[in-house]
Formats: structure tokens, C-alpha cells, sequence
């Protein structure tokens, strides 16, 4: 009887170490690749919050002002001139070539399935010799 309970217990004590070590182990890496991906996220997003910081106050600058009211929206100074340079005038195009224009072939000329057909001719006499050989 003894013998029969070894493997028993044997398996128990396995089931538990699984509950005690495993487990716990699965939980514990899982949450630190978690916290790496945390932490490569907020190093991101405290250097765009870096870059930010820095444009704000560039634009809080009187040059950077400037320099975007003459750029953005062509403002000049009291007593300057604005001056805009055109880009040239493309070159004209060649006129289009006129295709010459040939008339279509007549129907009984074209090949393949655009052929017309060729009338058929039929009687009275052949239609009422058919019919009357059904038995209709």
C-alpha cells in the first residue's frame, strides 16, 4: 500500500513546486517586460516633451516671429517693398499630332467573328416539308 502512495505523493509535491515556483516565476518575468516597454515608452515620450519645450520657447522669440510672418504670410516691415520671384512660365506644348482617317473596311471583309453572315435562303415549301414530317 505504501508503494501505491509514492506516486501520489510524488505527484502532489510536483503540482505544488509548479504553484510555488512556476507560476510566480511567468508572473514576475512578464511584468518586467512589461515595465521595459513602460520605460522605453516614457523615455520617448519625455524627449518629444524635450523637443517641444524647446520649439515653445523659439517661438517666443521675437526673430522666430518675424521670421514666420515673412514666410508664412509674406508680412514686411513698415517702408520695405515685397518683391515675389516667379518661377518661369513652362514651355509650351507641341500641338497633337492628327491621325489620319481611314474608313472602315466593309462587314463581308472583316475577319474572325465580326464576319456577317450570309443570308439563307428558305421556302414555304421547305418549312411546310419539315413540319409536316414531325407530324405537327
Amino acid at each position: 500500500m505504501r508503494r501505491a502512495l509514492w506516486p501520489l505523493i510524488v505527484s502532489v509535491m510536483l503540482v505544488g513546486i509548479l504553484f510555488l515556483f512556476v507560476f510566480p516565476a511567468r508572473t514576475f518575468l512578464d511584468q518586467r517586460r512589461r515595465l521595459a516597454a513602460t520605460q522605453h515608452r516614457l523615455h520617448t515620450l519625455d524627449r518629444r516633451n524635450a523637443e517641444l519645450t524647446g520649439r515653445v520657447q523659439l517661438l517666443n522669440t521675437d526673430a522666430e516671429i518675424e521670421r514666420l510672418a515673412r514666410e508664412q504670410y509674406s508680412l514686411v516691415k513698415p517702408g520695405e517693398e515685397a518683391y515675389a520671384i516667379l518661377p518661369a512660365p513652362p514651355p509650351p506644348s507641341p500641338p497633337p499630332r492628327q491621325r489620319s482617317v481611314r474608313p472602315a473596311p466593309p462587314a463581308s471583309a472583316r475577319p474572325g467573328p465580326y464576319r456577317a453572315a450570309e443570308p439563307v435562303a428558305t421556302t414555304a415549301t421547305t418549312a411546310t416539308t419539315a413540319s409536316a414530317k414531325r407530324g405537327y
